[in-house]
């Protein structure tokens, strides 16, 4: 299935790659660096390279392999071991001057880490296509802002896009983290031929992820009256002051106040009883999430029966992962208001 999968897409990016040609045979003079653009934190460019895809989030989630091997089920779950880290996310594509093969690209930028202190998670340079053919349903390339102009053939007049610059061919993929500060930051690193053998360039594609804390101060801590309120009105009380680290279901000290809050309400109504009941964002697995999204509503009620003293027997806990958004999850703002735990009378 997964032979089968692979020569699919190598076939479309067959295609993609005559399209590319052929709108890039007006596209003008060789591509510049991306307007606004900036290389990214702890890592430079190759170089002489241009930068011709960018894009600079200021938080934003990323998906990460943290191992070369990829599932059979390449559509369902593209690499076995997959770390969702959030926080400041910069990707940047470079185009290597021409002459500079991928080996020598992918290999200054393999010591320049090392240097800098990144610690290797994995790392693939034999036989690489299929990492490549895996990385692409984590969307890497999603929403980039790529340079115009054209990348030009030897020995001929064919043109082509920047966006084709990413390619399976001669491709060699690095992924590793530093520690600074007690924070860790990842790099992966993707080098291949550009567009195809016909151009004589290297693309180089870089992925910088910087974790820390979402700007807070956005959500105010519902009060019990707040709480009691919306029960009374819709029958449920979605919070956002519920706090927990990326894919983890353990709660955060800075949660307290939410929780006081509603174990105020839940002792003020005796009889009240509800649902706890997790959600999490479309990113990721959907297995993955309704476990994580269950567990994270069973913190919650022991954190009421344990320091709020509310009776077990009026709580009950409940996963439904994205299968009830409130938002789009095509943005981050969307996904925010996806994430909650909602409180829903039984």
């Amino acid at each position: 299935m997964l032979h089968k999968f692979i020569q699919g897409a190598r076939a479309s990016f067959i295609a993609a790659s005559a399209m590319a040609l052929f709108q890039a045979a007006h596209a003008g003079d060789f591509p510049k660096d991306v307007p606004g653009s900036t290389d990214p934190a702890l890592i430079k460019r190759f170089a002489g390279s241009t930068l011709i895809g960018y894009k600079a989030e200021p938080w934003e989630a990323a998906r990460l392999p943290t191992s070369a091997v990829i599932n059979k089920d390449i559509q369902g779950k593209p690499f076995r071991d997959v770390v969702t880290v959030e926080g400041k996310r910069t990707r940047a594509v470079y185009l290597s001057p021409a002459g500079k093969s991928p080996l020598e690209v992918y290999r200054n930028h393999e010591q320049a880490l090392s240097a800098a202190g990144f610690k290797k998670k994995f790392s693939c340079e034999v036989a690489c296509s299929d990492q490549y053919f895996a990385l692409t349903p984590l969307e890497f390339d999603k929403g980039l802002l790529w340079s115009r102009g054209s990348v030009p053939a030897v020995g001929s007049s064919a043109t082509y896009n920047p966006d084709a610059a990413i390619t399976f061919e001669d491709g060699r993929m690095w992924v590793g983290s530093l520690t600074q500060g007690g924070v860790e930051k990842w790099v992966l690193l993707y080098v291949s031929k550009a567009v195809n053998s016909n151009t004589n360039y290297s693309a180089a594609f870089i992925e910088v992820v910087e974790p820390k804390a979402m700007q807070t101060g956005q959500v105010t801590v519902l009060k019990a009256s707040d709480i009691q309120s919306g029960l009374q009105k819709e029958g449920k009380v979605a919070f956002y002051g519920l706090y927990f680290d990326t894919g983890k279901a353990e709660i955060k000290p800075n949660s307290k106040q939410q929780l006081e809050e509603m174990g105020k309400l839940l002792k003020s109504q005796p009889s009240l009883q509800v649902y706890v009941v997790g959600h999490t964002d479309g990113q990721g697995q959907l297995d993955a999430n309704l476990q994580l999204s269950q567990q994270r509503a069973q913190a919650v009620v022991d954190a009421l029966v344990k320091d709020q003293r509310i009776e077990a027997r009026r709580l009950m806990a409940k996963g439904v992962a994205s299968l009830a958004p409130l938002d789009t999850n095509a943005t981050e703002d969307g996904r925010a208001r996806n994430r909650r735990v909602e409180l829903v009378v039984r």
